[in-house]
C-alpha cells in the first residue's frame, strides 16, 4: 500500500472516531457508523488503532459485535428506535412539503424495521 493511500486511510479513521465519540454527546448525531467506519480504515492502515477501538470497554463491544456477527445489541435497537421517532416527530412538524416529509419518514421507517430484524448478539 502507497504511504498517501496509507495517510488518508489514518485520517478517514481519527476523523470518524472523533466524530464518533462527539455522537456519544450529541443526541442526534449516530455513534456506531462512525466508529465502524474507523475500525474499517484503521484496520487497513494502522492495526494498533483498530485494536484499541475493538478493545476498549465502551465502543469495542458493539463494534466487535457487529464485525462479527452482524448483530445489534438490544440496548442499541431501543436507542436507535427513540431517535428514529424523536426524527419522525420533528420531520412531521417541521418539514412542509407533504410528498418529501412522507417520504423522509417511510425511509426512517424502513430504517427502523431493518434495526430491529438484525439479530442480538450472541454472549
Amino acid at each position: 500500500m502507497s504511504e498517501l493511500k496509507r495517510l488518508v486511510l489514518i485520517a478517514i479513521a481519527g476523523i470518524s472516531l472523533v466524530l464518533g465519540i462527539v455522537g456519544m454527546f450529541l443526541p442526534l448525531m449516530p455513534t456506531t457508523c462512525f466508529l465502524l467506519l474507523a475500525v474499517w480504515a484503521a484496520s487497513r492502515s494502522s492495526p494498533r488503532l483498530a485494536g484499541w477501538i475493538r478493545e476498549h470497554p465502551r465502543f469495542g463491544p458493539a463494534v466487535v459485535a457487529w464485525e462479527g456477527e452482524r448483530a445489534i445489541p438490544r440496548h442499541a435497537k431501543w436507542l436507535a428506535g427513540g431517535m428514529l421517532v424523536l426524527s419522525m416527530l420533528v420531520l412531521a412538524l417541521t418539514v412542509s412539503l407533504l410528498w418529501l416529509k412522507l417520504a423522509l419518514i417511510a425511509g426512517l421507517t424502513l430504517l427502523g424495521a431493518w434495526i430491529v430484524t438484525r439479530p442480538e448478539p450472541a454472549l
